[in-house]
């Protein structure tokens, strides 16, 4: 009979080691993985070992996440999921039927997390052990469990899915590694000092995955961003209902401890340029600075009216703590009772539910393509469904009208049909001739997606870009047409996901070690 003893997993400068598995026939011990990402069919403790009963497993009743009621939660800016228990997350986990390896899972996260290897874990009770196995693979598990969209990644993939029952590993992931900062803390394993110095430009997922990787490697690492905190949008664009600000500053505290230093303020392209900081001593230079500019509404009249807001401004002034702002944001919002938002991605649902938790008692979406077309995670437009948002499908506005006080009061709109997909696939939206309508509101938010900031390649000599200021990088490495200097996240990609900006950081790093062994 094959029996789990124990399982011990260290995390060191991104190698695993996996001690004391007794599966029957024999010992695995000192099992070493680096750069999970590398081998994706790869899992720690191999489900072909396990015999279990998967047909039973299968069958286990689905309880999906407990939240907190739809109609309390709009009265605040608290996390609207209730945390699991220790009980509540080893029941869920133990639904996993541990699919052939690779999993399924695995093979859907862009960390290509050891999720399985993790669901026995968790469903043993070694929940620290759980959480050592996501630090190894992510820079930011406490943030990807939470900000994921799961449904299209992880969950997404599982293959109980056909019966619309996945294992929740998002949650379960967010239990294991809150679990071990609440009772254990977490320090970032760190070498010795190499004497070698890296400047990051932007303190978002992308730059803190890359600080992350370099600061195990034993080089000295400075973040630099434009804002006054660190975190990127994970501060200054993700509400505190979907990510508490405690859990970021939490995590921040770790690349503190670990020697990492935080210049904000400092507006890489305005204040200081690339060269300069190679003058100041770097010997390297990752850019992770994402794509932060709102898309506008070019040649739509009225965009200028007071009571029109950019979904960034909108976000800021509405989530983050007034000692956090930036000067430009100190004004505060002024909401009236009927909003409207208009974009279908995920920005477009957090205003939509920020706009309820602000006072407005009327909340609308208006969007040009069907709902089928929405680029935004399903599970954020049922929070905000159930919040008491509304949707208008099929709708673009054409003018924002002006009352007679001089603000906003209404927004034309026109009526729109699908016509033929466009180059992406999407089909393209059509006016329909002479429907134009309008719709009542006092607010109006712009959550139409973003565009890079094109000053750092403007100020950068051979530093190659594209399509708007997408900076020019090797998909593996991030190295860009500067020696020196390397890149990735949103700012190379477009707007993209948190974890997806993370990897990119962290492949960064891996070839940013080597250029400095080799300098």
């Amino acid at each position: 009979m094959r029996r789990l003893v124990n399982v011990t997993i260290d995390a060191q400068l991104g190698d695993i080691y996996v001690c004391g598995l007794i599966l029957g026939l024999g010992i695995i011990t000192m099992k070493s993985v680096f750069a999970p990402a590398k081998e994706a069919g790869m899992q720690f403790i191999p489900s072909e070992t396990l015999e279990i009963d998967r047909k039973m497993r299968a069958n286990k009743p689905f309880y999906d996440l407990d939240l907190r009621p739809a109609d309390l939660r709009t009265c605040d800016f608290e996390d609207v999921v209730i945390e699991f228990s220790e009980e509540r997350a080893r029941v869920e986990a133990a639904r996993c039927i541990h699919c052939p390896d690779p999993a399924p899972c695995m093979l859907a996260c862009p960390t290509n997390n050891d999720i399985p290897s993790a669901m026995w874990l968790i469903e043993h009770g070694q929940f620290s052990e759980a959480a050592n196995l996501y630090h190894a693979h992510s820079s930011l598990p406490e943030i990807c469990g939470r900000v994921c969209p799961h449904e299209a990644l992880c969950q997404g993939s599982c293959v109980l899915n056909k019966h619309q029952t996945p294992v929740l590993c998002g949650a379960l992931e967010t239990f294991t590694v809150d679990y071990k900062r609440r009772h254990e803390g977490r320090a970032i394993p760190l070498a010795l000092p190499t004497g070698k110095r890296v400047a990051i430009i932007g303190a978002g997922p992308a730059g803190l995955g890359c600080a992350d990787q370099l600061v195990q490697c034993g080089h000295a690492v400075t973040i630099f961003e434009s804002k006054p905190a660190p975190g990127g949008l994970l501060v200054y664009g993700i509400p505190n209902f979907k990510l508490p600000k405690d859990v970021w500053m939490e995590k921040w505290q770790e690349f503190v401890n670990a020697g990492v230093k935080f210049v904000g303020n400092t507006y890489i392209g305005k204040d200081k340029t690339i060269d300069d900081l190679f003058e100041e001593g770097f010997d390297a230079v990752f850019i992770g600075v994402g794509s932060e500019i709102d898309a506008k509404m070019e040649d739509t009249p009225g965009t200028d009216l007071a009571g029109v807001y950019e979904a960034t401004d909108f976000l800021v002034r509405g989530n983050v703590d007034p000692s956090l702002l930036p000067a430009s944001s100190y004004k505060p919002l002024e909401i009236g009772k009927r909003v409207a938002v208009i974009g279908g991605g995920d920005t477009a649902s957090d205003c939509l539910r920020t706009a309820l938790r602000l006072g407005a008692q009327e909340v609308t979406c208006l969007y040009r393509r069907t709902e089928k077309e929405m680029p935004g995670g399903k599970k954020d437009r049922k929070f905000a469904r159930d919040e008491g948002a509304k949707y208008r499908f099929l709708t673009q506005p054409v003018k924002f009208i002006a009352g007679a006080d001089g603000k906003l009061a209404a927004v034309e709109c026109i009526e729109m049909k699908l016509g033929e997909p466009d180059a992406k696939g999407r089909r393209k939206p059509v006016p329909v001739q002479d429907s134009n309508f309008s719709v009542a509101c006092d607010t109006a938010v712009l959550a139409l997606g973003y565009w890079p900031d094109p000053i750092i390649g403007k100020t950068t000599p051979e530093l190659q870009t594209h399509d708007w200021g997408l900076i020019t990088a090797d998909k593996r490495s991030g190295a860009t047409s500067r020696p020196g200097v390397f890149s990735g996240g949103d700012c190379v990609t477009g707007p993209d996901l948190v974890v997806t900006a993370m990897v990119a950081g962290r492949k960064a790093a891996s070839a940013i070690h080597e250029y400095l062994k080799n300098k």
